[in-house]
């Protein structure tokens, strides 16, 4: 398991910059050794949302191995409207026990929920905001959705999201496919879809990169990709390398603050690398775990945080990027004007509330690299995002507190990451591919 956007102008050559910011790059290494298209949510539907006082909301995809929908973490006394679960074409509400262990709750919903569980269904749980699919699941394969005894990668995934936005709505797609991406594509109330697996050493070979390509140029969605947890560029990576993608490296939080050793470079962004995050398979335990698997659910469910932050403040009450919104993933009136924005302009917002530690607080024996003071950009990409972007990215979209341009080195080594992320793997235009995207932003940026 592993686990760009420009923000403005600026003309670059691209091999003799990207020849000389790694060589940088690595004098500092050195330092530190399912269902088809399902019904649209129509104009009665946002009524339904008024009606039952139904508040502002944002979905997040997670693609991965299965989740403990059990674990407190997960648990909400909020019940999702009907109108909603029929929008995502609902087939099976389980409604899970709530007594006794996680072994006992297991077996006490066999027969009413696991047992009828095939890979066309889409299932809400009842007393969570998450509803399941598994497409690739087959006779044999284990019991769909729910996370593999042996595993776990998926809840603590999850638990990524939740920590980052306690109160985003989760269709969590159980796989490691493009049948999996597709199938959170295909569901138009998807805002942002998350992955965290990819061919280890971030290998220069396809992998899910059609798939993803689909749900941003296709379906306006956002794409949170991992880095490989190795020091590799992570520009030819098929998860975080196509320039549709927000591919997502790890920096060490807390007194040292800076890029992770075993952690893609060259990325899009840098986030937090060690989380707390729920076990599989019991109800109330946690775990500390590493890698870029964490930081890119974490960023998804920020930039939920985000949406559902001004939907509420333009009183926008649907979600995605379809249904008649014209690729807008917020949409509605702001001071009486109407008022959208697309995955353009949130990964914009993001690139420019990025920034970079200070080399300053390196501890020489933390097994980090020092963040440099000369092309940073090719350790974290724009820099660092965690929770404390919240608030800025908010401030720069609703026009409150709008963010600075960022320095012209930055932007030229940002834009050079482009030319040849797209340059590798295509820019998924029309040209291209036959398809005609939902939108395409101005100077290449999703």
């Amino acid at each position: 398991m592993e686990g760009s956007a420009t923000s403005s102008g600026g003309v670059a050559t691209p091999g003799v910059l990207l020849v000389a910011t790694l060589l940088i790059a690595a004098g500092f290494c050195a330092m530190a050794m399912l269902n088809p298209s399902p019904p649209s949510v129509s104009e009665v539907a946002v009524e339904s949302n008024a009606e039952q006082d139904w508040r502002p909301f944002s979905v997040v995809a997670p693609i991965d191995t299965g989740i403990n929908v059990y674990h407190d973490h997960f648990i909400s006394d909020e019940v999702l409207p009907d109108w909603l679960l029929d929008a995502f074409g609902v087939t099976l509400v389980c409604s899970i026990t709530t007594e006794g262990t996680y072994g006992e709750r297991l077996a006490a919903d066999q027969d009413a929920c696991w047992g009828q569980i095939g890979s066309t269904d889409i299932v809400y749980f009842e007393g969570t905001r998450i509803i399941g699919a598994s497409p690739d699941w087959t006779e044999g394969d284990g019991t769909p959705i729910l996370d593999d005894p042996s595993d776990g990668h998926g809840t603590a995934v999850t638990g990524a999201v939740v920590n980052a936005n306690p109160d985003v709505v989760i269709f969590f797609v159980e796989g490691f496919s493009d049948a999996a991406v597709l199938a959170a594509a295909a569901q138009p109330l998807v805002d942002i879809i998350s992955t965290s697996f990819g061919a280890p050493g971030s290998l220069p070979v396809p992998g899910i990169d059609d798939a993803t390509r689909v749900a941003v140029v296709d379906h306006g969605k956002i794409h949170t990709g991992a880095a490989d947890n190795s020091p590799s560029p992570a520009i030819q990576d098929a998860t975080a390398g196509p320039p549709w993608s927000i591919g997502i490296a790890g920096y060490a939080e807390g007194e040292d603050e800076q890029k992770e050793t075993m952690s893609g470079s060259y990325p899009d962004i840098a986030a937090d690398w060690t989380q707390n995050l729920p076990n599989h398979q019991d109800l109330d335990g946690y775990h500390d775990t590493s890698g870029t698997s964490f930081a890119t659910p974490k960023t998804a469910g920020i930039l939920s945080g985000v949406l559902e932050t001004l939907r509420s403040t333009v009183g926008d009450a649907g979600a995605g990027a379809e249904n008649g919104r014209n690729g807008s993933l917020v949409l509605g009136l702001l001071d009486d004007a109407p008022y959208s924005i697309t995955n353009a302009d949130v990964r914009d917002a993001l690139n420019r509330s990025a920034w970079y530690p200070s080399s300053s607080t390196w501890d020489p024996f933390s097994g980090t690299n020092p963040i440099s003071p000369v092309a940073p950009c090719t350790q974290v990409g724009w820099g660092v995002v965690n929770m404390s972007n919240l608030e800025p990215i908010i401030g720069h979209l609703d026009g409150t507190s709008p963010l600075p341009d960022r320095p012209a080195d930055v932007v030229t080594c940002m834009d050079t990451n482009q030319q040849i992320r797209e340059a590798y793997w295509g820019d998924g235009s029309e040209e291209e591919t036959g398809l005609v995207p939902l939108q395409r932003a101005a100077e290449r940026r999703w």
